[in-house]
């Protein structure tokens, strides 16, 4: 609604309150909306009218519920208050009563009021009284309540609050009663009745721990918060109040340790409770609970988790108490606490748990291990007797290298299960005849070729070669060749030579044989053998020895297996015998089964020893050697010469041509420096072999460059030769270049001609080759001293038709043939009608004469006729005037010939088109035309023109 009818209703109300028209005003207010409701309720409380319906209307619609009701208090209408209140909106209660109680109504008024009021918001009622101290007012009424069976949260909370102002039995309802709010209870009571608050939040439990844990700290009741927690049980709880930033833990901990634990109703309580402080590390405290739990009293006493726990936290910060602890209980986890008094270092406990327990095994364990006491293992043993306890005792003599005292010990216990470790600390510590006595013993328990094998080698070790012999002559399982290459390694060869002998490895056997010195009989052991292997060691013995003959003849053997000649030679050289080495290689090159490792590692060798003979070596047996290895081995000996031969045949032109330059003066050969410079494939080696040659051997670089002529990039080639002015020194080779017919080649060569004073070279150079600058070197000789250098520019200018300049330079050395035979060629009247006219100017007759005749097609007649009369020189005109009428006549006739024979063809094109002409007409009379007939002009104009045909239609082509 507008402002307009805002004001227009309220006029309207404002004039039936006046009229005390009531009813009318109460359904205005009911019915329209478009009023201000503020400005209505103002006017009219002013009005104070009989009857407040119309107020209570607008004003409970409108919330404005205190004005009312202070309204209808103080012009008594009580009676509408209670009827408001009870059939209109209940739920204005707290307001109405609030209003009231600001107005400082009578107690017994409200409470009258409050007893027909059933249905409102507790919550709101009751913060309406609280706020204003009058809360004890409620209380008949939320007693009603309660006893009615209403069990909301805010009426026994109210009720909690006035039972604790009061003091009346608050305890036993905090304690009994499940309605109420505990955190808001215990807010409430924090102040007033600390212990109550700890009820209330107690009463909550779990959900005000917080709560409960600052007003008991707050208050120093930590008895009270310890039995709480005992009975909580919540670890997160303990871990809390137990954080080292908790100041009060302290006072907690002695309650707990005084009161609350020695309290506790159920093993569950004091299990929690132990584990809280377990976890919070705090051992002292944890010993003296546990202390007092499981050694004073007696329903704890036999837990073994609580009695493992006590000695548990002893071994981590009392160990002073452990061994009292671990004397006086009976009942806990004896292994897990040994194995803790183990890791926190106290062995002696350990030793205690074990043998409390007749754990005789771990026991033992904990003196050799950890208290490392040998003597009193050994007593420890001699008490038991018992094989476990001895095979235990005999591993820690071993962990001590005491091996004699170990084997003892492994005997009287009958256990050979650590034959393994007892043959290598035996065997390092050289106990060889202990170690015979355990191995009997153990062959008797096991099976074991490691057992036999070490009874072989020990029985060799004491140099016992006739039990040896005896044991191998009996059933056995060892590794006889295992222990036999042992033995070789170690060169006990007697007991070696038996060992091969019997298992019939004649390799190692003859090997044997070697280091013992009886050759003879090796090299029949090898040939037996026949392995390559057993003749390399024959061989290396021999070599050893120098025993050069019996090497040779194991060496033979040897270098037809291309995969041992390296592993030979390396022998041969280690020593220094290689001219033995060299005779035993080129014994192997008539072998029927050598290979080309042999020629190779041959030609190495003599590179390396005996350089002269290799070239020869080469060029015999190039096709059998592996050419890159050779190679190698002759730059490494800066055999240069040989190197190239090599790389010729290896198809490496370009290595070849490099040694040859960079070491020319072993490396160099014409004849085989120009071979591989034809077949190279680096095209720069060309230019440097040029500037090689320049510098060491010039007078052979013409046979050079004729040589690779068709490979040279010419323009290059000229470009250094002249950078280093060597031109005139390769003149044979330009002119035999030039046919290539290129610029630089040209120039080049021209120049050479021009300094030599050779003009017939260069006049043939500039009339068969044309590739060079023509103009430019015409102009340079031009001007030469000598007439044929003048000739040649003239030449020149006329191969490039430049005749008027040819024409001027042959006047000037008076060279008129040229002159004539230029402007001939020129095919130009005006050149040769000037040349004529210079011929009349220095009144040359016979050049005239000449200048008509070759130029006769050029000159016009009647400039010969002019000059001629002019210059009385008719009588050499006449010969030109003669054959001018000649043909001038011949060329009339020809013409004349020519126009009959056009005349002739007009006449009859004519007669043709006239007869034409009078077909037309007939068939026009006959046969009157379809269409008019074409206009003659058009026709022409268009360049067609229809005939009829027979029947008098046009015809299909154009006429």
């Amino acid at each position: 609604a507008t402002q307009d009818d805002k004001d227009i209703v309220f006029k309207y109300i404002e004039a039936a309150a006046k009229l005390n028209k009531l009813p009318e005003v109460e359904r205005i207010i009911r019915e329209s909306k478009s009023y201000d409701p503020a400005k209505v309720k103002d006017f009219l409380i002013e009005m104070k009218l009989s009857d407040p319906r119309a107020l209570i209307h607008l004003c409970d619609t409108n919330g404005y519920i205190a004005e009312l009701t202070k309204y209808l208090y103080k012009n008594g209408f009580w009676k509408h208050i209670e009827i408001y209140l009870v059939k209109v909106n209940p739920q204005a209660a707290p307001e109405v009563m609030g209003a009231l109680l600001d107005m400082e109504c009578e107690e017994s008024a409200i409470k009258g009021l409050l007893i027909n009021v059933r249905a409102c918001a507790i919550d709101h009622l009751v913060e309406a009284f609280e706020k204003r101290h009058r809360i004890q007012m409620l209380q008949p009424w939320l007693e009603a309540r309660a006893n009615e069976g209403n069990q909301q949260t805010e009426l026994h909370t109210a009720l909690a609050k006035i039972y604790v102002d009061t003091n009346r039995d608050a305890d036993s309802f905090l304690v009994n009663n499940q309605f109420y709010d505990p955190k808001i209870v215990g807010k409430y009571c924090e102040e007033r009745e600390p212990l109550k608050a700890y009820l209330a939040y107690k009463k909550g439990w779990g959900k005000c721990d917080q709560e409960l844990i600052e007003v008991t700290n707050k208050n120093m009741l930590h008895k009270l918060q310890a039995s709480y927690l005992v009975e909580r049980q919540d670890p997160e709880l303990w871990k809390l109040v137990l954080s080292a930033d908790n100041q009060h833990m302290k006072r907690l901990v002695e309650q707990v340790v005084q009161t609350a634990l020695p309290e506790a109703k159920t093993p569950e309580e004091v299990s929690i409770t132990v584990k809280a402080f377990a976890d919070a590390e705090l051992h002292h405290e944890l010993i003296e609970i546990l202390d007092k739990i499981v050694l004073h009293r007696s329903e704890y006493s036999q837990f073994s988790n609580l009695q493992s726990l006590l000695i548990l936290t002893a071994i981590k910060t009392e160990p002073s108490r452990v061994m009292d602890y671990v004397n006086r209980l009976e009942n806990y986890n004896a292994p897990k606490l040994a194995q803790k008094a183990l890791e926190h270092n106290l062995n002696e406990e350990a030793l205690a748990i074990y043998t409390k327990f007749g754990n005789n095994e771990e026991a033992m364990d904990v003196l050799l291990n950890k208290i490392h006491d040998l003597s009193r293992a050994a007593v420890f043993a001699e008490k038991l007797n018992q094989p476990l306890i001895w095979s235990k005792l005999g591993q820690g003599y071993l962990i001590g290298e005491n091996v004699e005292e170990a084997i003892k010990c492994f005997i009287k216990g009958n256990d050979p299960k650590s034959f393994m470790l007892v043959i290598g600390s035996a065997e390092r510590q050289g106990k060889f005849d202990q170690l015979i006595d355990y191995l009997l013993m153990a062959r008797q328990k096991i099976k074991d070729s490691q057992i036999d094998g070490a009874l072989i080698y020990a029985y060799a070790k004491c140099q016992k070669l006739s039990d040896l012999e005896s044991f191998l002559a009996q059933a056995n399982s060892a590794n006889v060749e295992q222990v036999g290459d042992r033995c070789y390694d170690e060169k006990l060869y007697e007991a070696g030579r038996i060992l091969f002998n019997q298992i019939g490895k004649l390799g190692k056997f003859a090997s044997c044989l070697v280091n013992l010195g009886q050759f003879q009989e090796a090299i029949k052991a090898a040939k037996k053998a026949e392995s390559t292997k057993t003749w390399e060691e024959v061989n290396l013995a021999c070599v050893k020895a120098k025993e050069f003959q019996l090497a040779a003849t194991a060496g033979l053997k040897i270098i037809v297996h291309p995969d041992r000649l390296e592993f030979l030679i390396g022998t041969y050289e280690k020593y220094g015998f290689w001219e033995e080495l060299i005779k035993l290689l080129d014994s192997g090159l008539a072998l029927e089964q050598a290979h080309n490792g042999i020629f190779t590692e041959l030609g190495i060798l003599l590179a390396k020893y005996v350089p002269t003979r290799l070239m020869d070596h080469l060029r015999h047996y190039f096709q059998r050697l592996h050419i890159t290895k050779v190679l190698k081995a002759c730059e490494e000996c800066l055999l240069w010469k040989e190197a190239v031969f090599l790389h010729y045949h290896y198809g490496q032109f370009d290595s070849a041509i490099t040694i040859m330059i960079e070491h020319s003066p072993t490396a160099f050969e014409h004849d085989i420096f120009v071979q591989n410079i034809q077949k190279v494939t680096n095209s720069e080696l060309y230019y440097k072999a040029i500037n090689f040659y320049l510098a060491e051997q010039p007078l052979l670089l013409n046979e050079l460059l004729t040589s690779i002529a068709n490979k040279l990039d010419l323009a290059k080639t000229v470009g250094v030769l002249k950078n280093t002015g060597a031109l005139a020194l390769v003149q044979s080779f330009l002119k035999s270049a030039q046919s290539y017919n290129v610029q630089a080649v040209n120039d080049a060569l021209n120049e050479l001609y021009l300094e030599s004073e050779d003009f017939e070279n260069l006049r043939t150079s500039v009339t068969e080759f044309d590739k060079f600058d023509q103009l430019g070197f015409a102009k340079k000789l031009e001007k030469h001293e000598l007439l044929e250098f003048r000739r040649i520019a003239a030449l020149i200018y006329k191969k490039n038709k430049k005749y008027p300049e040819s024409i001027a330079l042959s006047k000037q050395d008076e060279q008129f043939k040229d002159a004539i035979e230029t402007a001939m060629e020129s095919k130009s009247g005006e050149v040769a009608e000037g040349l004529l006219r210079f011929f009349v100017s220095i009144q040359n007759k016979q050049c005239f004469a000449a200048c008509l005749y070759t130029c006769y097609e050029l000159i016009e007649p009647d400039v010969v006729i002019e000059l001629a009369w002019r210059n009385n020189l008719l009588e050499f005109a006449f010969p030109f005037l003669i054959q001018s009428l000649r043909e001038i006549k011949s060329e009339v006739a020809s013409l004349r010939k020519k126009t009959e024979e056009l005349q002739k063809k007009e006449e009859k094109k004519s007669k043709e088109q006239q007869a034409h002409m009078e077909v037309n007409d007939f068939i026009g009379q006959q046969y009157p035309p379809l269409m008019p007939p074409p206009d003659p002009m058009m026709a022409s104009m268009s360049g067609m023109y229809f005939q009829p045909n027979v029947y008098g239609f046009p015809p299909n082509k154009q006429g």
